[in-house]
């Protein structure tokens, strides 16, 4: 099998929740491969200053900002891509959010705002996207960012409604998956399932990583860095047309999740 990303250059890839965490290092890579990287995020100044940071780069960075758990503000932004830019060949799903709300006793408002970016937004993303690739005869990939907590649940540390949205996502992904075989598309579809990432999402969850770390591993828990993850993004996108990688799990050696 031959791997080669030349196929993607010059075309139009989303990144969703791409101003922060691995969101940010697919953006850096896929412009670096000379794809025309848009990203979608509230945090418009952090895109802003990764645009003027990959200026003169092979590919091209345009920041849109966008609430994810609008459901407008995602429509209008692709239709402002596909206007100024051209169809979408490429959308990563990688916006994730996560609260601390007890499922015994937490707020429903905090369920919802998990819900409506893990899930929601994620199909409203990917209906846009596919299309745009349905529209101009487009064989696109989509990935789904997943995670470990999808797949195995540890019972040491608070997690609520966070792993359920996970296991959806990879129901979600080879639902789609049987939908476009349906179709008879050559649209991919790939849900990728990182291991502990260290990231800004445990900040949105109101906790340190040291203390994640000091409940699942006494202290000393084993965590990947970014570019594993965006490794594995390009790994999946440099794959022959025919050839799909439906689901790709990275993990750190040592990691116990």
């Amino acid at each position: 099998m031959v791997l080669s990303m030349e196929r993607w250059i010059g075309k139009v890839a989303v990144v969703t929740g791409a101003s922060s965490g691995i969101g940010a290092g697919i953006v850096v890579k896929l412009v670096e491969e000379g794809l025309v990287v848009v990203g979608l995020a509230r945090r418009i100044d952090r895109m802003e200053i990764a645009a003027r940071e990959l200026s003169g780069k092979r590919g091209t960075f345009h920041p849109i900002k966008c609430d994810l758990s609008v459901e407008n503000e995602i429509i209008e932004a692709f239709e402002n891509i596909r206007k100024s830019l051209g169809p979408v060949h490429v959308l990563i799903n990688n916006a994730g959010f996560a609260k601390m709300a007890p499922l015994v006793n937490g707020e429903t408002e905090k369920w919802k705002a998990v819900l409506d970016v893990n899930l929601l937004a994620l199909c409203i993303c990917t209906r846009e996207a596919i299309k745009d690739m349905n529209e101009h005869n487009i064989d696109g990939h989509i990935i789904h960012v997943n995670s470990v907590l999808g797949h195995r649940i540890p019972d040491s540390f608070p997690l609520n409604v966070y792993p359920a949205t996970k296991r959806a996502v990879g129901a979600l992904a080879e639902v789609l998956r049987f939908e476009l075989n349906d179709l008879k598309s050559n649209i991919k579809i790939t849900s990728l399932s990182p291991g502990l990432v260290s990231t800004e999402i445990f900040d949105a969850y109101g906790v340190s990583f040291e203390n994640v770390s000091e409940a699942l591993a006494g202290g000393n828990l084993p965590c990947l860095n970014v570019e594993a993850i965006v490794d594995g993004v390009v790994y999946i996108l440099s794959t022959p047309p025919k050839v799909m990688v439906s689901e790709l799990t990275i993990r750190h050696t040592l990691e116990p999740l």
